[in-house]
C-alpha cells in the first residue's frame, strides 16, 4: 500500500467514525434537525447507486465532513436551493423500488479563515426529514480556451451529484 492510499485509509476510517457519531443538527435556517444518516456517507463515497467516486473525490470530502455539523448549525442563509422530481429507492412490499418523488435540496455555503469555501448539501425526499448529503470544497477551475483564462468554477450547478 502506498502512502497516498494509506492517508485516504486513514482519513476514511477517522471520517467515517466521527461521522456515525453525529445524529442529528438542529438546523436555524430550517427551524428543524437535520439528520446525519447512511445516504450521506454513502453518497460521500458512491457517485450513483453501487458506482464508487474517484479515490481523490471521496478523500477530499472526507476531510472536510467533519466540518458538516458545526457548518449546519450556524448557517442561517441559504446560498442554493432546487426542487425536484428524482427517482428515489424505496422499499415497497418487500422489495427495492425506485419510485419518481418531489425532493428539495438545500445548498450551504462557508467561507473557513479567509480562504476555504465549503459548500453542503441537505436533502429532503417528500415525506420525510431532511438529511446530510454531501459536502465538497466549493470551487473548480476550468479553463477557457476562447479567452485564454482559467476561472474558478464554484460548482456544477446539479445538487444531486455534487
Amino acid at each position: 500500500m502506498n502512502v497516498q492510499q494509506e492517508k485516504y485509509k486513514e482519513i476514511k476510517e477517522k471520517a467515517e467514525k466521527e461521522y456515525k457519531k453525529t445524529k442529528a443538527v438542529f438546523s436555524p435556517f430550517l427551524k428543524r434537525n437535520i439528520n446525519f444518516n447512511s445516504k450521506g456517507l454513502d453518497h460521500i463515497k458512491f457517485k450513483e447507486w453501487n458506482k464508487t467516486r474517484l479515490i481523490a473525490d471521496q478523500y477530499l470530502r472526507l476531510k472536510f465532513l467533519k466540518l458538516a455539523p458545526r457548518i449546519l448549525e450556524k448557517a442561517t442563509t441559504l446560498q442554493e436551493f432546487n426542487e425536484t422530481k428524482n427517482f428515489e429507492r424505496k422499499r415497497k412490499n418487500t422489495r427495492w423500488e425506485k419510485i419518481l418523488t418531489p425532493v428539495k435540496y438545500y445548498g450551504f455555503v462557508a467561507l473557513l479563515n479567509y480562504k476555504i469555501k465549503i459548500k453542503i448539501i441537505v436533502k429532503e425526499v417528500e415525506g420525510g426529514q431532511p438529511f446530510f448529503w454531501s459536502i465538497m470544497p466549493f470551487w473548480k477551475t476550468k479553463n477557457n480556451p476562447i479567452i485564454k483564462q482559467t476561472k474558478k468554477v464554484f460548482h456544477e450547478g446539479d445538487l444531486e451529484n455534487d
